[in-house]
């Protein structure tokens, strides 16, 4: 039974990690599989989705290179493979032909195609068809309307990491993530006086998660149990790569349909979902900060009405301690998109468990402050002061005069909040509330004062007038 008990556990504990931090929900066995067509980006349907042009342009591509210099990290030693794909000129010359708005050429192999070349004409000069007569000349190779150049120009590491993770008597499961970012830059150069046409850039986040879950409990007499299970997803960075420049090429033809430096087949085109959507976008994107935070709209309201619940444990002069509920309203004007204050008030149960238990009422002043205002997740810290109220007390309580029932506390505590919805968030929190006084428990021994700490979780509704 024991076992038993010990292994729900682990299951629990590994499924709740799942959900926090939104990793696959399925272990997928190792096995062999057979090759397949290459996966397309989350930007290839966009980029196939563009109204047609009136003529395809000849662009050329000589080098779309890597210029990070990056390479990738090694917990021990010196990595020599590079950050990112050194084969970014291949993924570039196939957004061009998916798009169907280029003829890409071929310049990259250029000394190879000219070097063939010159074989077939030494070939026909040499030897005649198959009537006898010359072989005519090999038709002259296309040129280029412009040029497209630029490249992989930035590779951050750890722009975002963070995890959670909980253990309880050798049961215990924790996630981790972090977040890397790519930049492309774009560039149409004309061909003919050499001006730059135009010049875009795009960025691609690329996400890692590990997950894992272990169990360690003696289940008996000299039997140890020890469960360990995990899994981790590392998004690939070629993958990202080639998102990132599906949107470049993209971008790019939008705005030179823009610009009018290229013509669409159909002039009623300029008002395709493609392009109204693009310049959304657009305007969205020059709000936004590099975290992809929306500065000019506020994610939280002016103003925030609240929930919240949890369990909260005595701990004081007495020895015992049992877990006991608490619930409470709060309301909160925001100063900054970092900063709000509020007022909270909570009705709180304190106990030992044997000598006392007690009602509290409660009402405090807290400041929190948003670590990321703008995110739509985004940890906090909250600090205030307040006083408590006891309401009643039995078991050996003995208080007996008005102002032992009313206690000035501090408090601290450290939680997240996620936006669910633009004006509703749920948050978690750990907080530690020290009782100025030493008589919370009806009991007045030692130097150190009362105090307790809780867990609640709640639910917050922002307003803006």
């Amino acid at each position: 039974m024991q076992l038993l008990k010990s292994f729900i556990t682990a299951s629990l504990l590994f499924c709740l990690m799942q959900s926090f931090s939104g990793c696959l929900s399925y272990f997928e066995p190792y096995k062999t599989e057979p090759a397949r067509l290459g996966a397309k980006s989350s930007s290839n349907k966009e980029l196939k989705n563009l109204p047609k042009p009136k003529e395809k342009i000849v662009a050329a591509v000589y080098k779309f290179r890597d210029q990070t210099g990056q390479y990738k990290s090694a917990a021990s030693g010196a990595s020599w493979s590079t950050a990112v794909t050194q084969g970014a000129t291949s993924i570039l010359l196939e957004a061009l032909e998916e798009s169907n708005w280029f003829i890409p050429i071929e310049r990259e192999g250029l000394s190879n195609l000219l070097n063939e070349r010159k074989i077939i004409r030494s070939s026909r000069a040499n030897f005649k068809g198959a009537d006898g007569q010359d072989l005519p000349p090999l038709p002259p190779l296309l040129y280029a309307g412009i040029l497209l150049e630029g490249g992989i120009i930035s590779y951050e590491t750890n722009v975002i990491t963070g995890g959670v993770g909980a253990k309880y008597f050798g049961a215990g499961a924790s996630g981790q993530y972090n977040q890397d970012r790519v930049t492309i830059y774009l560039r149409a150069i004309s061909t003919q006086n050499g001006r730059v046409l135009k010049t875009v850039y795009t960025s691609k986040t690329i996400l890692s998660q590990l997950v894992d879950v272990g169990l360690f409990r003696y289940v008996e007499f000299k039997r140890l149990l020890e469960i360990e299970a995990g899994y981790s997803y590392n998004e690939p960075p070629q993958m990202c790569v080639t998102a990132a420049i599906d949107k470049a090429v993209h971008s790019l033809i939008i705005e030179g349909i823009v610009d009018g430096l290229w013509e669409l087949e159909n002039p009623d085109d300029r008002l395709a979902d493609a392009i109204l959507n693009y310049r959304e976008e657009k305007i969205d994107n020059d709000e936004t900060d590099y975290l992809m935070n929306n500065l000019e709209d506020e994610q939280r309201g002016l103003f925030a009405i609240g929930l919240k619940g949890g369990v909260q444990k005595y701990k004081g002069d007495y020895p015992g301690s049992e877990d006991k509920p608490s619930l409470g309203f709060t309301i909160s004007a925001r100063y900054n998109p970092n900063l709000f204050f509020g007022l909270t008030l909570a009705r709180e149960k304190l106990s030992d468990g044997k000598n006392f238990t007690t009602t509290l009422r409660t009402a405090e002043l807290q400041m929190t402050y948003n670590l990321f205002g703008h995110s739509q997740f985004t940890p906090n810290v909250i600090a205030g002061a307040g006083v408590l109220n006891i309401s009643d007390f039995n078991k050996k309580g003995k208080l007996t005069t008005l102002e032992d029932r009313w206690l000035p506390v501090v408090f601290t505590g450290v939680g997240v909040e996620y936006l669910v919805l633009n004006n509703f968030g749920i948050n978690a929190l750990v907080d530690y509330h020290y009782i100025l006084s030493d008589k919370v428990d009806g009991s007045d021994y030692g130097k150190i004062n009362d105090y307790y700490w809780g867990i609640r979780f709640g639910a917050k509704f922002y307003i803006t007038p």
